[in-house]
């Protein structure tokens, strides 16, 4: 059978190309490795409001987190606020059924349990079991073996990341995304509690590889500011992260990449869902434009919408460095530094907005507190 899109990997990137590519009117095939939607998910599943709103996340599936509460080495706190702004934490497998359902209520064919495989043929791609597709699209995460069978760039860089999902912690404030920042355990990034939906505390932590996440000892830090005495560990996940930008090709010859496979996660938060799904939405809309309406190659256009990042990964360069713990503990609270982690945490005032840049400069005009 004769598909315009074949998709490669059911995450949130795949699912969003393949509910749009479906709604213009293409026929989609996407393959998945997984025995099923929801399987195996190695995300915590925070969505920031952006995406929640353009994607009409049902609801019941999510919990909403207004603020972050940003914890030094030492534990002294920062709590940070955008008026308006939200975080979305969701229960990440019923919120990939609920996907999948999309895709498939638009007339995608949905294939679940299969590996990649496929060869170049004349005018496109033919699957190992004979589908044939006209634009192949690589989703299938940060080691992507569409980008590998294709020749596209690969991601090189990385942050190892390690999570717990607990049922009974207490005194955990609900209505904060709990992040720590510390040098030994969490080299180049943080750890984190988030108070998840359906009563489901998700601990977690990331580091810059080589290092490799200690769980255990992030928890010994974290136990005196929350209570774990009636907890109950129920599950656990771990991934890596690509952190290294855009990957370059992005692509060639009717293969093109999307989400983490394109390296298209922030250098420095490592948020990926919303680019995730605003990478999907992009590449469904140029390949339709293309077949439908004779457009130029969906590749460049691709290309051209991807973030570059150029401030995220300068600053990444820097904390992979490794920040000492004692600054950290001496300008949590300052007017700059608050500035700063509002516009890493809150999307619409990061330092590509007039908003992130007014804050940050209005912090260090005023100077310290």
């Amino acid at each position: 059978m004769l598909y315009d899109v074949g998709i490669v990997g059911a995450g949130f990137a795949g699912l969003a190309c393949a509910r749009v590519a479906a709604r213009r009117g293409l026929r989609v095939l996407v393959v998945d490795r997984k025995a099923g939607p929801g399987e195996r998910m190695h995300t915590t599943g925070l969505v920031v409001k952006e995406a929640a709103e353009r994607w009409e996340i049902p609801a019941v599936l999510t919990r909403r987190v207004p603020g972050i509460r940003l914890y030094a080495p030492r534990l002294s706190a920062l709590d940070l606020d955008a008026a308006g702004y939200y975080f979305l934490a969701t229960d990440t497998p019923a919120l990939m059924r609920w996907f999948t359902r999309e895709a498939a209520r638009a007339g995608a064919h949905l294939r679940f349990g299969r590996a990649f495989g496929a060869q170049r043929i004349a005018g496109g791609w033919r699957f190992d079991r004979g589908e044939r597709v006209r634009w192949l699209v690589g989703a299938d995460g940060p080691r992507s073996a569409v980008a590998a069978h294709a020749g596209l760039g690969r991601n090189r860089h990385f942050l190892a990341g390690v999570e717990a999902e607990y049922r009974g912690v207490e005194g955990v404030d609900p209505d904060r995304l709990h992040c720590f920042l510390d040098r030994t355990l969490a080299r180049g990034y943080i750890g984190w509690v988030v108070p998840g939906h359906g009563g489901v505390f998700q601990i977690g932590l990331a580091c810059r590889r080589p290092q490799r996440p200690n769980l255990r000892a992030f928890l010994r830090k974290v136990a005196p500011v929350f209570d774990f005495a009636h907890a109950q560990c129920i599950g656990h996940r771990g991934g890596l992260i690509p952190v290294g930008g855009p990957v370059s090709p992005m692509s060639a010859g009717h293969v093109l990449l999307v989400g983490d496979a394109a390296g298209l996660v922030s250098p420095l938060s490592a948020g990926g869902i919303h680019t995730a799904l605003e990478s999907g939405f992009v590449a469904a809309h140029a390949i339709a434009d293309h077949l439908l309406e004779g457009a130029s190659d969906p590749g460049r256009a691709v290309v051209q919408h991807a973030p570059r990042f150029v401030t995220k990964r300068a600053l990444r360069v820097l904390y992979d460095r490794g920040v000492p713990d004692a600054w950290f503990d001496a300008m949590l609270g300052t007017r700059a530094f608050t500035a700063l982690a509002r516009s890493v945490y809150f999307h619409h005032r990061g330092l590509r907005s007039v908003e992130g840049w007014r804050d940050l400069a209005q912090a260090l005009l005023r100077g310290h507190p």
